[in-house]
This record gives structure tokens, C-alpha cells and sequence, in this order.
């Protein structure tokens, strides 16, 4: 209960203060955080962070296959294997639903 209490006191804060701010400080933070995120530093950081997420991934993926294959549902073995064998097109998506981006 005492969590719960200080979310909406923080909620009512929050809200108290953007309502004072209004709009037009809103639109100077969107632009900041625009251009921080157009930041050629920044996005080359994400990329380099998002391939290796995807590497470790990827590892763990074909040890997980490895060690459990037999032990896992055919479907998911599979899908395993294919994904830690690596992409042929790396702007398709996968057969889970997601994209390499």
C-alpha cells in the first residue's frame, strides 16, 4: 500500500508540474531529446549495443539448443538452430515476428 501511495503522489506531482510547464516547454524537451537521439554518437552507441545483444544472444540461443535439443519441443529446436545459424537477408524478419533493426 505505501508503494502504491507514493506512485500517485508522484503521479499528481508529475502531472501539477507538466500542467505548469505547459506546451510549449514540452516541445523544448521533444526537441532535445530529438536531437539527442539524432546524435551520430548516440545512434552508432545503440548500433554497437543492439549487435552485441544480438551476438550474445545468439551464443546463448545455440548452448541452450545444444545442451536441451533433445529435452525441447521439435518446433522450438528448430527455431533455434535456424536463428543461431544467421540471417540471409538481414532486413527480413524472423519467423518469430520480429526484425534485425
Amino acid at each position: 500500500m505505501r508503494y502504491r501511495l507514493t506512485f500517485l503522489a508522484g503521479l499528481a506531482i508529475g502531472y501539477v508540474a507538466g500542467a505548469k510547464a505547459g506546451r510549449e516547454r514540452y516541445e523544448q524537451l521533444r526537441k532535445a531529446a530529438e536531437r539527442f537521439t539524432e546524435n551520430p554518437a548516440v545512434r552508432n552507441t545503440f548500433e554497437a549495443a543492439a549487435v552485441s545483444g544480438r551476438d550474445a544472444a545468439g551464443k546463448a540461443g545455440t548452448a541452450v539448443a545444444d545442451r536441451m535439443g533433445d529435452r525441447l519441443p521439435p518446433s522450438v529446436s528448430d527455431r533455434m538452430r535456424t536463428m543461431a545459424g544467421g540471417r540471409r537477408n538481414a532486413s527480413a524478419g524472423d519467423d518469430w515476428g520480429t526484425s534485425n533493426t
